[in-house]
């Protein structure tokens, strides 16, 4: 039993082969999944997805790097889409400073509405975190949200910043990269985070695990993701299973 909290089945990158994909999820152990939608194309493909199987779940949100697309319609229709059964969380949003795309004031800005909102209806939320560690922590702080918490997605910070995620609610899942040789920063946070805080995703089509690195990621992959936390963790792969599938469906709220 595998749940894959991050992936992107909707992406383009799955369109002549999308069935096939699911189905290797499900052979794989995968009984779980959430898929993203990030902007205004992917949320209705998100939302498609999660209508047709049952297995799959939505988090709809505003992703950093398409914040200078966001107008107020769009915050409204992701209030509207949260009523949704299948819509379990507000993401991924953050902030992204690498990729130029757009301004940090404004970046700030949509993240800041995106917490608020997230409040407003008690959803948690999925973190978007490239190269801005410090100001992640430091809005989340100041927008108050721990009151809903959430997860830090394909976490990629320190032990430090971390254990400031966790005082705050958060749920940190770990991605194909924590199953590279030269990972050494990943595999020591995922050994010291508490086995009750602990979600595994795959971020499919992105950053494949060993042995698949730079090839296209597939949901089936998060079962190589579990390999290694029960590895560095000294369990089993179905106790991970276990463990991170119940975090999902606490983090979550699914019944």
């Amino acid at each position: 039993m595998l749940f894959d909290t991050h992936t992107h089945l909707d992406s383009h990158k799955f369109d002549e082969d999308r069935e096939d994909v699911i189905r290797r999820a499900r052979e794989a152990g995968v009984h779980m999944l959430v898929n993203i939608g990030f902007n205004r194309e992917t949320i209705p493909t998100t939302m498609e997805l999660a209508e047709r199987y049952e297995f799959i779940y939505a988090a709809v949100g505003w992703h950093p790097v398409d914040s200078i697309d966001m107008r107020p319609e769009d915050l409204d229709w992701i209030e509207r889409l949260c009523a949704h059964k299948k819509v379990v969380a507000i993401g991924e949003i953050g902030l992204d400073y690498h990729w130029d795309t757009s301004p940090k004031d404004v970046q700030h800005r949509v993240f800041r509405e995106q917490i608020r909102l997230a409040r407003k209806l008690n959803k948690p939320i999925v973190i978007h975190n490239r190269d801005a560690h410090e100001d992640v922590v430091r809005l989340l702080r100041e927008e108050n949200a721990k009151d809903v918490g959430g997860v830090m997605h394909c976490f990629s910070g320190s032990w430090e910043t971390a254990k400031q995620c966790l005082d705050m609610n958060f749920y940190i899942s770990f991605g194909g990269p924590v199953t590279f040789q030269n990972a050494r920063v990943p595999k020591e946070v995922l050994k010291q985070v508490p086995l009750d805080r602990i979600l595994i995703e795959t971020d499919a089509p992105y950053l494949a695990p060993h042995p698949f690195r730079g090839k296209r990621n597939e949901s089936a992959y998060v079962a190589k993701v579990a390999e290694t936390a029960a590895e560095l963790l000294g369990k089993t792969v179905e106790e991970i299973g276990r463990i991170t599938t119940e975090n999902g469906k606490k983090c979550f709220g699914i019944v």
